[in-house]
């Protein structure tokens, strides 16, 4: 039987469960657990290792998310298959240096994404706090231009928060802030062009709007396929340069997550093609049911991942700041560049974000707002399980700001479209998943909850049905999108 003997410690500041989990992980990786040895069960390592159960748990499941084992019901669980060649090089210490000491001697047709905040989660009260005092005591800063590449105390912030949070490893020099991800793919697409890349793959479906910006630069795109475990590396173009935009955290719509043995695949994929792998970390920090999934960055050990993130899903839209995590040799091209941009995000916010986020307040915002939109995931999957069961089926429910949803058995008369008209003529947000694909998605849709309050949760879920039972008699064709046309219409967002 597997014995497990890590060395724990209350004095840390990881967690207990973390702390297990990356033993597990580096046993695994390092082939000193093996594919397909069982682990212990939960009772029994609690047991010998005088721990909770639940911390084992956390542990487990957290495993279970990356990928790193199977759950076999009345079995336990079993190490899954590994790519051995890339194994050594993901090993990290338990705690890792942070990045400051990472640094040597250094300090088609456009689809909207709605983006809302709940007003009950953000505190515009410590944020105004923040602003005044960047107002009151930062004046003279504001007196000078900005930074081109965003303001110092931001990127150093951001790049302590994406190592804590997400595994993220650069310098935080490496750190390029932007008014929005679009404006830094734009920065992004002349640093590729340097580098002699003019091709860039996406995930099918995927994030439509930066689709466009690559095409307006004049690259050659191309969809990949996704399944349950992310964008298919198959498919990918091999003995040419090239890119590949993904979202393996939280991949957009469909909420996959894409295992560990993926995950060095594509490394491997890129490594031996001489490409780049941009990662759009966007909403991986919105998980419920589960600790966050780290990032693909933190296992890239030959810097030829682009790290992608915002703040306009977990703050509010109108801040407009995102920021983009450069390799050390695409930091250096980008420097080289630099002289004809200036910084278009503003000043006051970069610096009021960075007071928010050193006074440790951002970091209970997110916790707030992970709490409320796991309420409203589960008011909203309760009411859909006992008032929609026969006409809707949750295909994910677990992260970011939406759920998708299928429907069922749908007529000939209806289409997803039709029906997410009706439905904002109704005040509810949704979208029809064949907007993010060439080709398919017909029964598929997008369900944004975050602006439906709880107590109004099941009411919303029964004006769904109602459209769906409608629609199916024919409704759609008699005013069902009611008196006023406009009403019918998608609300109009802002992008990211």
């Amino acid at each position: 039987m597997l014995t497990l003997t890590p060395i724990l410690s209350d004095a840390l500041p990881t967690p207990l469960y973390q702390q297990l989990f990356l033993y597990i992980r580096d046993a695994i990786l390092s082939n000193d657990i093996k594919p397909g040895d069982k682990l212990p069960s939960l009772r029994s390592l609690a047991r010998s290792l005088n721990l909770s159960l639940t911390t084992v748990q956390l542990a487990y499941e957290q495993l279970l998310v990356e990928g790193y084992v199977d759950s076999r019901p009345q079995s336990g669980y079993y190490v899954n298959q590994i790519l051995a060649d890339t194994r050594q090089e993901a090993l990290s210490p338990l705690m890792p240096q942070r990045p400051e000491d990472l640094t040597g001697a250094s300090d088609g047709t456009e689809s909207k994404i709605p983006l809302y905040s709940d007003p009950a989660c953000f505190d515009f009260g410590k944020w105004k706090k923040c602003t005044n005092k960047v107002l009151n005591e930062h004046w003279e800063h504001l007196l000078q231009e900005g930074d081109p590449r965003g303001e110092a105390p931001l990127r150093r912030e951001i790049a302590n928060y994406i190592y804590q949070s997400r595994g993220v490893r650069c310098r935080w020099e490496q750190v390029v802030i932007g008014a929005g991800t679009q404006q830094l793919v734009s920065l992004l697409c002349i640093i590729l062009q340097r580098m002699g890349i003019d091709h860039v793959s996406f995930e099918e479906p995927g994030y439509i709007p930066v689709r466009g910006i690559f095409r307006d630069r004049g690259f050659q795109s191309t969809g990949v396929p996704v399944d349950k475990d992310g964008i298919k590396i198959e498919r990918l173009p091999t003995n040419i340069r090239s890119s590949v935009y993904v979202s393996p955290s939280n991949q957009f719509p469909t909420g996959s997550i894409m295992p560990a043995a993926r995950r060095y695949a594509l490394l491997d994929w890129a490594g031996a093609n001489s490409s780049v792998i941009i990662e759009d970390d966007y909403n991986s920090e919105l998980r419920y049911s589960a600790r966050p999934v780290p990032s693909l960055q933190g296992l890239d050990t030959r810097e030829i991942v682009v790290y992608l993130g915002s703040f306009s899903s977990t703050l509010f839209p109108s801040i407009k700041i995102s920021y983009m995590v450069l390799p050390t040799p695409m930091h250096h091209l980008f420097e080289s560049v630099l002289g004809g941009y200036t910084q278009t995000c503003s000043k006051t916010e970069q610096l009021t974000l960075a007071l928010f986020m050193e006074s440790g307040m951002y970091q209970t915002h997110l916790k707030k707002l992970r709490k409320l939109y796991a309420q409203k995931i589960q008011a909203a999957t309760s009411a859909i399980q006992r008032d929609a069961r026969d006409l809707l089926t949750i295909r994910n429910n677990s992260s970011g700001l939406h759920m998708l949803l299928e429907l069922s058995q749908l007529s000939p008369e209806q289409s997803t479209e039709e029906i997410c008209k009706a439905a904002a003529g109704k005040g509810l947000t949704m979208a029809p998943v064949s907007h993010y694909l060439e080709v398919g998605g017909a029964s598929l849709v997008i369900f944004y909850y975050t602006k439906i309050p709880i107590s109004q949760m099941e009411e919303a879920v029964e004006a769904l049905a109602d459209i769906l039972i409608q629609t199916r008699e024919g409704g759609m064709q008699h005013g069902l999108h009611g008196d006023d046309p406009q009403e019918a219409e998608h609300t109009k967002i802002q992008k990211r």
